[in-house]
C-alpha cells in the first residue's frame, strides 16, 4: 500500500505536468489565432488570464492584460500558474518520490525545468514562442509515454492516472471556454469596430481542436465543416476521444475500481458524469456555455476534493 504522503505527490506531479501541458496549448490557440485572423482583430487576452484561474493575482501586478504582461505572467513568473512556477512544483513532487517512479522520468521532468527556466523569457516574443512551446507540450507527452511504459500497474500508476485524468478534464473544459469567452471583441475596421463574422469564430474552433490535437480524430467523426456546436460536443461528449472530458471521467471510474475506500469519490464522479452528459450543447450555445462550464468545473474539483479527503493527509 502506497504512503499518503507518497500517494499526493505522485497524483500533483501528474496534475502539474498535465496543467503545464495544457496551459502551453492554450498559449499556443491565442498565438496561432493571431497569425490566422486579420491584422486588427483584437484579441480578448485578460480571457486567458480568467481560463487559467488567475486572474485575481494577474490584476494585483498588471494595470492591463496586453500580450507582453500575460505571456510574461504565464510562462516565467514566480507565480505558482506560469509553466515554469509549476514546472517547479512538480520537479519537487517527483525528487521526492523517486523511489516510487523510474529514474528516466525525473530526468526528464529535471531536463523540462531547467529548459523553461532559460528559455521561458523568450516566449514572452513572438518568434520563438512557437518553438518554447511546442518543446514543453512534447516533452510532457514523452514523460506521459515513459511513465505508461515502465511504471507497475500498482497504486502508484493508480495515483498518477487519477491525478492526469481530473487535471485533463479540468483543462479541457478550460480550452473550451476560450472559444465561448469575450475572445474576439470585434475587428476593427477603417471607420468603425464591427463584430466578427462566422468566418472568424470557425477559425477560432478549428484551432482550438488543434489546440488539443483532435482535428483529426473531429473529422474523422463528424461529417460536417468545423462548426461550433459539433466542436464542443465532441471535445466534452465523445466516448472515445482522450482528451474529452466525458472519456476521463469514464477512465477515472475504472480506476477508482482498484482503490480502497472509493465511495465517496465515485458518488461524486458520477454525479459530474451526469452534469456532463445532460448538458444540451445547441441549447446552450444560445444562451450561452458560461454556466455550464462553471458547473462541469465545480464537480470536477469536488472529485478532487473528495479524493484528497480520502486518501491524502488533512
Amino acid at each position: 500500500m502506497l504512503l499518503s504522503r507518497v500517494a499526493e505527490r505522485v497524483y500533483w506531479q501528474a496534475r502539474y505536468l498535465e496543467r503545464v501541458e495544457n496551459t502551453a496549448r492554450l498559449l499556443n490557440v491565442f498565438s496561432t489565432l493571431m497569425l490566422d485572423l486579420p491584422s486588427k482583430t483584437k484579441l480578448g487576452w485578460h480571457s486567458l488570464v480568467e481560463i487559467t484561474g488567475s486572474s485575481e493575482a494577474f490584476d494585483k501586478k498588471y494595470k492591463q492584460a496586453q500580450e507582453r504582461s500575460v505571456m510574461r505572467f504565464l510562462l516565467a513568473e514566480d507565480n505558482g500558474y506560469s509553466i515554469s512556477a509549476m514546472l517547479a512544483m512538480a520537479r519537487e513532487n517527483s525528487r521526492t518520490t523517486r523511489e516510487v517512479m523510474p529514474t528516466e522520468a525525473f530526468e526528464k521532468i529535471n531536463y523540462l525545468y531547467h529548459y523553461a527556466k532559460e528559455n521561458a523569457v523568450k516566449g514572452e516574443k513572438r518568434g520563438p514562442r512557437h518553438e518554447f512551446l511546442e518543446e514543453i507540450i512534447t516533452g510532457c507527452q514523452q514523460l506521459s509515454g515513459l511513465m505508461s511504459g515502465t511504471i507497475s500497474r500498482d497504486d502508484t500508476y493508480n495515483f498518477l492516472l487519477l491525478g492526469r485524468g481530473v487535471e485533463r478534464a479540468d483543462m479541457t473544459t478550460r480550452i473550451v471556454d476560450v472559444g465561448s469567452g469575450d475572445l474576439l471583441p470585434g475587428i476593427t475596421g477603417d471607420n468603425a469596430e464591427v463584430e466578427v463574422a462566422g468566418p472568424y469564430e470557425n477559425i477560432m474552433w478549428m484551432n482550438i481542436l488543434r489546440s488539443l490535437s483532435a482535428y483529426q480524430m473531429y473529422r474523422q467523426h463528424v461529417q460536417d465543416i468545423v462548426n461550433p456546436e459539433d466542436v464542443v460536443e465532441f471535445l466534452i461528449q465523445d466516448e472515445n476521444f482522450p482528451r474529452a472530458v466525458v472519456y476521463n471521467l469514464n477512465e477515472l471510474k475504472v480506476i477508482l475500481k482498484q482503490l480502497p475506500r472509493n465511495g465517496k469519490v465515485s458518488t461524486q464522479l458520477n454525479k459530474a458524469l451526469r452534469v456532463v452528459r445532460g448538458g444540451e450543447i445547441d441549447k446552450l450555445l444560445v444562451v450561452g456555455l458560461f454556466d455550464y462550464i462553471d458547473v462541469m468545473q465545480v464537480e470536477i474539483a469536488s472529485i478532487h476534493q473528495k479524493i484528497a479527503a480520502t486518501w491524502f493527509l488533512n
